[in-house]
């Protein structure tokens, strides 16, 4: 919810909005006014943080038709009836079917503000408690799991939750091995569009001669090879979601023909006139700055914004490092029985050992580790340290260099958990703002990235 609460007033009557609106804006509250309740329903949502107040007799559609319309576009939304004396038992009975509450003319400022307070409470309650539900859905269904107690990751879970159902196009940034493919994953698997097929697309490994081919289908004869008809993943996916990995790989040519594509909601396979109808979520991933691409002609900037209707944005593994511990038992647990391995669990010092690296492969190389500690670790007696300084091989591993991982590290947990703020940074890491700038140039950290 935000900070000023939304209140929508409706009353034909122009003197009775205008004093209405002052009195609750008085209470700090964000108040809209309409003289008729059709223009309304457009603005309200499952998710619309707000009340509504409607008289019950309006020119057009009156207050009571207004309520049954509302609750079926959320049957848990505030509704607050006002009645002149001869409507009390109408609005009564309104009450029964499903109104907040009910102010009889004329009323006092203080009832009129109790009354709507006491609604956006409410409001805020169910609202809270509909996301904790898919929440708690989220994590007992079947499917991937996202792991993480880290706030940058409980967020991301709360956001999957909340616009899982969206249908909308999402774009995943992350580093390579953050997992990227994993929240396309979740995104799918949480949706109602589960029951059909999840398909992917790694845009880098198919070869561009061949890429408009793979993704939008061909006829029998469109080309030469063309032997019969081919159906492309877009049509393949229909119904469900389609990952486009490493969406930075695509040409520019078929970026055109992409764009196209989710504008319309159709395609032509090559070598066809006939449109077909798609019903279809695409989720985009890139490892790179799509918006730095676009402004070095790299990237088309028109399709940028197409697909970025939601970023969610995946932290890399040096950013949640109090996430390795669980999420390395995890993969321990998960290669064990892949491998039918007893799995040796590692010390509290070899877990230090973790956490000090700096994973430029991310989860993807935890994994690994994981999964070679548990092949290795007991038959050839391989300590997790040992198998660890493998992983390390090639890079600078100075105490400085360690040092300034471990920095870095911290510095990016902290812009996360405070969405940016370097107030907040300074608090937590207690550094004075002018050594916290130094630092932050010194690692190439943005404040604007975390926010």
């Amino acid at each position: 919810m935000e900070a000023r609460k939304k209140v929508v007033f409706i009353d034909d009557e122009m003197h009775i909005r205008q004093a209405n609106k002052q009195t609750l804006e008085l209470a700090d509250l964000d108040v809209v006014c309409y003289d008729c309740a059709e223009n309304v329903l457009s603005q309200l949502s499952m998710d619309w943080p707000g009340v509504v107040i409607c008289d019950i007799r309006l020119p057009r559609m009156s207050g009571l038709e207004f309520l049954l319309q509302a609750q079926k576009i959320d049957h848990d939304l505030p509704v607050i009836l006002i009645t002149g004396h001869g409507d009390i038992s109408t609005a009564v009975q309104a009450m029964r079917d499903g109104a907040y509450d009910f102010i009889e003319k004329p009323y006092s400022a203080e009832r009129l503000v109790k009354t709507v307070q006491r609604a956006l409470e409410k409001r805020v309650l169910t609202l809270e408690n509909r996301i904790l539900r898919q929440e708690l859905k989220a994590h007992s269904a079947p499917g991937p799991r996202i792991i993480g107690r880290t706030p940058s990751m409980v967020q991301l879970r709360a956001t999957i939750a909340r616009i899982a159902n969206s249908g909308a196009d999402i774009l995943v940034m992350g580093e390579t091995g953050t997992g990227k493919e994993l929240v396309a994953r979740s995104l799918h698997e949480h949706s109602q569009r589960r029951t059909k097929n999840f398909v992917a697309v790694c845009c880098g490994a198919v070869p561009e001669n061949l890429i408009e081919s793979e993704l939008f289908g061909h006829e029998a004869g469109a080309f030469t090879d063309a032997k019969k008809t081919r159906i492309g993943k877009f049509e393949h996916a229909n119904g469900g979601t389609l990952l486009l990995d490493e969406i930075e790989s695509m040409p520019l040519r078929t970026q055109v023909h992409l764009l196209r594509v989710l504008q319309e909601r159709s395609l032509e396979r090559l070598g066809s006139n006939k449109q077909i109808h798609l019903d279809i979520r695409v989720v985009a991933a890139s490892k790179i700055d799509l918006l730095q691409a676009s402004e070095t002609g790299s990237f088309r900037e028109d399709l940028y914004y197409r697909l970025n209707v939601v970023c969610l944005k995946i932290p890399p593994l040096r950013a949640r490092l109090e996430d390795i511990p669980l999420l390395f038992h995890h993969f321990l647990l998960v290669a064990g029985h892949r491998y039918q391995q007893e799995v040796p669990l590692p010390t509290a010092t070899q877990m230090n050992s973790l956490m000090s690296y700096s994973w430029p492969g991310n989860v993807r190389e935890l994994r690994n580790l994981a999964e070679r500690y548990v092949l290795l670790g007991n038959q050839c007696g391989w300590s997790l340290d040992h198998l660890l300084s493998g992983a390390e091989k090639g890079q600078d591993s100075s105490l400085s260099h360690q040092v300034d991982c471990f920095e870095r590290g911290l510095i990016e947990q902290a812009l996360l958990a405070s969405n940016g703020s370097i107030k907040n940074v300074m608090d937590v890491l207690d550094i004075p703002r002018k050594t916290l700038y130094d630092k932050m140039r010194k690692y190439g950290l943005d404040k604007s990235d975390y926010k």
